[in-house]
């Protein structure tokens, strides 16, 4: 399943969001426009639905709670609002699920957050809509959604389980690379890579050894000298570790463990993984860091031919992606998968290619020609004035 659309009202940085997706999406935008929080709503999403540790309280509380997730630009209008659809593949006609939610403050009392509007919907039919009778005789039941509620979500788990499947990763080399020293708590859901080492040892043998083997003909393509990548443990302590050996002068080369790569290896590393583990939605911030430019021109290419590889064709998994990168824009083979944001006095708007810039784009111009303009401060070039 994929996300087919995506509505928002007064979510962080957007007044109003509606947005149809497709199996892969760039985000570009310039700084501070909201590229971040547009992939957080499923990131929050991902946290109600968990079914140990989630729920919407716990996304509220991880976020700095409602006033820090309500946009600044929404004034009298008290109500967050999220709408999400999600189809089998982008030429339904009608989404297989449409899942519903509101939530505001109180406005008394104890100023908790309630659920304003709660409803799913299963190939257009309505299966249930909050609140309920039962809800508003005991408001504390609005404290909770329907989604992470394992006894309430029997007739729609399907939809519950795949917000519950989404990854989200930025991958900080040097929290892996340093984590024996570091030696502290993985976050939740590590998103930053530190348990990656953790995650590829849990992986079956078979499995492992086969995503590995795909990781090694990349890195034999892109990184100079590489030549094999092996998983191994420590057979005192059990501490996984990578190590990969480089053809040099040496008979055998040199071999080196996972703290010698450089950055860029790793996160290139963490990158490929990630792209086959799992089938959940997969959210990537910037993956273009750390790597050569005539290596994130290839990053779109790689995101296809990785997921079509493994389902004969068809597209396994949906990536969405925020970048800065004018050589990954001007890679990507079809433009509606490029998303605009362009911040205004209202908060940022979000849009695919317009017909303008769809035909500059027919007419030989690149993506990135056509929309990273967009995306510069109107005054960039006075910052050069500064003493």
């Amino acid at each position: 399943m994929l996300v087919t659309r995506l509505k928002l009202k007064n979510w962080r940085n957007f007044r109003e969001v509606d947005l149809p997706l497709g199996p892969r999406g760039y985000v570009i935008g310039a700084n501070a426009a909201g590229k971040s929080n547009l992939l957080d709503v499923f990131r929050f999403l991902r946290t109600i639905a968990q079914s140990e540790g989630g729920g919407l309280q716990k996304a509220l509380k991880e976020r700095g709670g409602l006033s820090k997730l309500r946009s600044l630009h929404a004034r009298r209008e008290p109500e967050v609002r999220i709408e999400v659809e999600v189809s089998e593949t982008v030429e339904d006609d009608m989404p297989l699920w449409r899942y519903v939610l509101a939530f505001k403050a109180e406005g008394k009392g104890q100023q908790r957050v309630l659920i304003e509007e709660e409803a799913v919907y299963h190939e257009g039919r309505k299966l249930f809509s909050r609140p309920l009778s039962e809800d508003r005789d005991d408001k504390t039941r609005l404290t909770q959604t329907y989604l992470e509620q394992i006894v309430s979500n029997a007739d729609f788990r399907p939809l519950a389980e795949h917000f519950a499947a989404t990854t989200y990763l930025h991958l900080v080399p040097q929290l892996l690379k340093h984590s024996d020293e570091i030696s502290g708590r993985i976050i939740e859901n590590d998103p930053f890579g530190q348990g990656l080492l953790q995650r590829i040892a849990k992986t079956s043998a078979k499995t492992r050894e086969a995503r590995l083997k795909r990781i090694q003909q990349a890195l034999v393509v892109a990184v100079p000298q590489f030549s094999e990548l092996h998983f191994d443990q420590d057979s005192i302590t059990g501490v996984p570790h990578l190590r990969a050996n480089f053809k040099h002068w040496r008979v055998h080369g040199s071999w080196q463990r996972e703290d010698q790569f450089s950055d860029g290896t790793l996160r290139l590393i963490g990158f490929l993984w990630a792209l086959q583990e799992g089938d959940g939605l997969l959210l990537l911030e910037e993956p273009e860091l750390s790597l050569n430019d005539a290596i994130v021109e290839h990053i779109p290419l790689m995101i296809d031919r990785v997921l079509r590889q493994r389902k004969k064709g068809v597209f396994s998994r949906q990536v969405l992606s925020t970048t800065h990168s004018e050589r990954l824009v001007a890679a990507v083979p079809d433009a509606d998968s490029v998303i605009l944001l362009e911040p205004g006095e209202n908060g940022s708007t979000v849009r695919q290619p317009n017909d303008q810039e769809q035909c500059e784009i027919e007419h030989g111009l690149n993506p990135a020609e056509v929309l990273l303009p967009k995306t510069r401060p109107v005054n960039i070039a006075q910052m050069g004035l500064f003493a």
